[in-house]
């Protein structure tokens, strides 16, 4: 994903995400092997304040970890690497983020004033380069440590915590999951009905998506029937989600429903904010899943 002007961030971005979904392929389950000894799982960091990123920027930096086979999800300004006491090494290539804001024109201001009314605010992405730590020498080895991808078919324990910790109704039992939104409970089968049992954190983390958006909480919309445009944007969500819970808690992500993949292309194909906004949303759903335990 390499934006070329300020024009064509939006359609960069989304075009890029239609190549990987036509060719079979999902940007948020990790588009890596351990063959060719890439980053482990997790969320893509900044080094240098240790926050995640989030929304589109998971996205575009794990694509960029899975093509240029980094070692590391940790990443840095220009400037960041040279605060910590290193640099970034000649010749090296970045990659375009972008950060989301809105201002007020002054004459919107002005505009406003005149009719009395509140002045409206224009939204704009503001772009930014950052650098692979393995791109950079002079670091602290400390910058380089990720966690150890965990076993399969493992109790895991943290994750077991997350899941407590929001407060959902979760009722365990029949051959069915998912999350009911007229009366806010989530069904999904017991973890040893599982054929592998990670499966079942992997499931509880995706109607756990949906879940988060009840009226109570992210109220997101929930009217559409199965099979709806509306249905196939709140499974996108959840499935991005999904991705970035599960990579957080070093859980390796898979699609759960591959079968909307073709609207999930329309929609990109129709509106290349699409994904922005998806992946907005599924960025504050993954963080009120995953906060309750912090």
């Amino acid at each position: 994903m390499k934006p070329r002007n300020k024009t064509s961030l939006y359609t960069d971005v989304t075009n890029r995400i239609i190549i990987e979904l036509e060719e079979g392929r999902l940007p948020w389950v990790q588009p890596w092997s351990a063959e060719q000894l890439s980053a482990p799982l997790g969320l893509p960091k900044n080094a240098a304040t240790g926050r995640a990123y989030s929304g589109i920027n998971i996205l575009i930096l794990w694509d960029a970890t899975a093509e240029h086979i980094r070692s590391t999800q940790r990443w840095l300004t220009f400037k960041q690497a040279q605060t910590l006491g290193g640099t970034v090494r000649k010749g090296e290539k970045g990659v375009t983020v972008c950060y989301a804001d809105r201002f007020t024109p002054k004459t919107e201001i002005d505009r406003a004033a005149e009719a009395g009314e509140q002045p409206q605010q224009v939204a704009f992405l503001k772009r930014y380069t950052v650098f692979n730590v393995d791109q950079c020498d002079g670091l602290g080895d400390d910058l380089y440590a990720d966690p150890a991808p965990l076993p399969e078919r493992e109790i895991i324990p943290h994750a077991e915590a997350v899941i407590a910790a929001t407060g959902a109704d979760i009722r365990m039992g029949g051959a069915k999951a998912f999350y009911n939104p007229a009366h806010d409970f989530i069904a999904i089968p017991p973890q040893q009905a599982f054929f592998d049992q990670i499966n079942f954190y992997r499931t509880a983390f995706h109607e756990l998506s949906h879940w988060t958006g009840h009226k109570s909480r992210l109220d997101r919309e929930f009217s559409g029937k199965f099979g709806s445009e509306s249905y196939a944007r709140e499974e996108l969500v959840a499935e991005l989600s999904t991705g970035f819970i599960c990579a957080e808690l070093g859980i390796r992500p898979t699609v759960c429903h591959a079968d909307y993949i073709g609207a999930w292309l329309e929609a990109l194909r129709e509106d290349d904010k699409a994904i922005f906004r998806a992946a907005s949303q599924a960025s504050k759903a993954a963080e009120f899943v995953i906060g309750g335990a912090n």
